[in-house]
């Protein structure tokens, strides 16, 4: 007996299962319960349907564990209607866990120690970033050169840190090509 040739679901246009419908369904729910963890600026940011919305909002008042569950099965059943990738990536970011937004962080880093290290850094920085602070620059470079040799706790480091996340804008551009160069 012939076994007939084996196809997959997507070369016989077939619908898909019934077990990776619930799983999608599955999915979006966890996504929805993501969004209800967020806070009323971060709800604001993220574009959602305003019944989306209102059930977020709405779920927020509820303290009975079976009227919380219903809604969250609301949430998961108005999320069918979007798009959850652009959600799941700014949910990313704001998680850290976004390789643009890491490989930024680095490219930060990289230029706080580009800055102590090398004189010329500092110059090459403001030819790229003219708006930058350039004393309050060199004064942190110079405590942070200080601290270090008198071995006190990193305090203008970290501060440079922030200074240049202020300075650098995070661009997914810059942080994709960040990988390829290395002379940021």
């Amino acid at each position: 007996m012939k076994q007939p040739p084996y196809h997959d679901e997507e070369e016989l246009d077939l619908p898909p299962s019934k077990t990776k419908m619930k799983k999608q369904m599955h999915d979006l729910q966890d996504l929805g319960k993501q969004l209800v963890e967020l806070s009323k600026e971060q709800l604001a940011e993220l574009d959602i349907p305003d019944n989306l919305r209102d059930a977020i909002a709405e779920i927020k008042r509820f303290k009975s564990f079976g009227a919380i569950n219903r809604q969250m099965q609301y949430i998961g059943k108005l999320m069918r209607d979007v798009d959850p990738e652009p959600i799941q990536a700014k949910l990313a970011i704001w998680n850290g866990t976004s390789r643009a937004h890491v490989a930024w962080l680095h490219r930060l880093e990289r230029w706080r120690d580009r800055l102590l290290e090398d004189h010329d850094a500092l110059t090459e920085l403001l030819s790229d970033h003219p708006h930058a602070d350039i004393q309050h620059l060199r004064a942190l470079i110079r405590n942070a050169i200080k601290e270090k040799e008198q071995g006190k706790p990193p305090k203008n480091y970290r501060e440079i840190f922030q200074v240049l996340r202020e300075i650098i804008p995070e661009s997914p551009a810059a942080s994709a090509s960040d990988g390829e160069e290395t002379n940021d």
